[in-house]
């Protein structure tokens, strides 16, 4: 029996052998996908990637100052109007720095006022008296000098009270003159020069209180359009610099729905504008959009998603196209179809008159 048993069992493992060998090979039978593809409604098409964006595109919000936020006023989904605040940043030192610029424009206000209104009214009579007295002055020691000079031709006088009434009698004289300029000088108000400079430093202020005041608005960002928040990456506490490292606050229109195409650069010649087109939802194309021709945007540029086709090269460029959603297919997908969203990639067909 122990000769037997080596090739009985040799002859087990070849009969096994072929039978997995032949089970192998057996053809399975083919499986259908989960979800059909997307099929072209037209006999001459055109195909591309689409991704689904707002009427405005989608403006990325940032800040025009760095600071620390303070306050973040508006939620995901949450419709906003133009000027309406988004965020806000810490104004603390902008505020001070107002107040600041507030009294210093105070203060060149007032040096101006006061360059204008003179002479000051109690300010003349004064320097009226003043002349007054220079005046009485003078004459004064023009009496005293004549009465000497009569006194000195009758030899009783000497000469040098002569020469020192004489010098005091000059001196009296310049103060007379002295003290009518002053008074012309005080009538005749502020040097125009002197009001030019406080003008301008009136101005200068004004200018720095107004540049705070809106570095102070600046803080508080707003919504320069009509639309919805589509995305909110900032929290209150976080630092945001200027610019930022990315979009704090995404916005867009998404009343009206724009599809962005992108056509390969080997299809651009079959690609025809204001052709029919229908857009297809991927996961659910029997569920189709019309779509209505927007414009195209003629800088052709590199491909930036690829579809993972083993032709597609990486150096490929593409055009993109504009389309819209009509209002009744949008109508229709937000109550029943399936809601379009934006950033969502559609499958787009659009009618060409070459075959491909």
């Amino acid at each position: 029996m122990r000769k037997y048993i080596l090739p009985l069992v040799a002859l087990g493992l070849l009969v096994f052998a072929v039978y997995q060998v032949s089970y192998s090979q057996q053809k399975l039978p083919p499986l259908k996908p989960p979800v059909a593809p997307a099929q072209t409604p037209f006999s001459k098409t055109v195909a591309g990637a689409s991704l689904v964006e707002p009427q405005t595109e989608n403006i990325s919000v940032g800040s025009a100052l760095p600071g620390v936020v303070t306050r973040v006023l508006v939620k995901v989904g949450q419709p906003v109007k133009e000027g309406e605040p988004l965020f806000e940043l810490d104004d603390r030192p902008l505020k001070a720095e107002l107040k600041l610029r507030e009294a210093n424009l105070a203060a060149a206000e007032a040096q101006l006022a006061k360059q204008e209104s003179l002479p000051r009214p109690e300010e003349l009579p004064a320097s009226e008296a003043r002349v007054s007295e220079a005046r009485a002055n003078l004459a004064g020691q023009e009496d005293q000098l004549r009465r000497t000079r009569l006194l000195i031709n009758r030899r009783v006088a000497a000469e040098e009270d002569l020469v020192k009434l004489e010098m005091g009698f000059q001196a009296s004289r310049e103060q007379l003159r002295r003290a009518e300029a002053d008074h012309a000088l005080l009538k005749a108000g502020a040097w125009e020069p002197d009001k030019v400079i406080a003008r301008a430093s009136v101005e200068q202020m004004k200018a720095q209180f107004t540049q705070t005041r809106i570095e102070l608005e600046r803080l508080v960002v707003r919504a320069l359009v009509d639309g919805e928040v589509l995305q909110v990456n900032v929290r209150p506490g976080e630092f945001v610099g200027a610019p930022p490292g990315q979009a704090l606050v995404v916005l867009g229109s998404v009343h009206q729905l724009h599809v962005r195409v992108d056509i390969d650069e080997h299809d651009i010649p079959r690609f025809e504008p204001g052709t029919p087109a229908w857009a297809m939802v991927r996961g659910h194309p029997s569920r189709k959009y019309p779509l209505r021709f927007v414009r195209v945007e003629p800088y052709v540029i590199p491909k930036k998603s690829l579809t993972g086709d083993n032709t597609e090269r990486v150096d490929t460029r593409v055009l993109q196209v504009i389309y819209a959603l009509d209002e009744e297919s949008e109508a229709t997908a937000l109550s029943s179809w399936p809601r379009v969203y934006v950033g969502q990639q559609l499958d787009v067909f659009i009618e060409s008159r070459e075959k491909r």
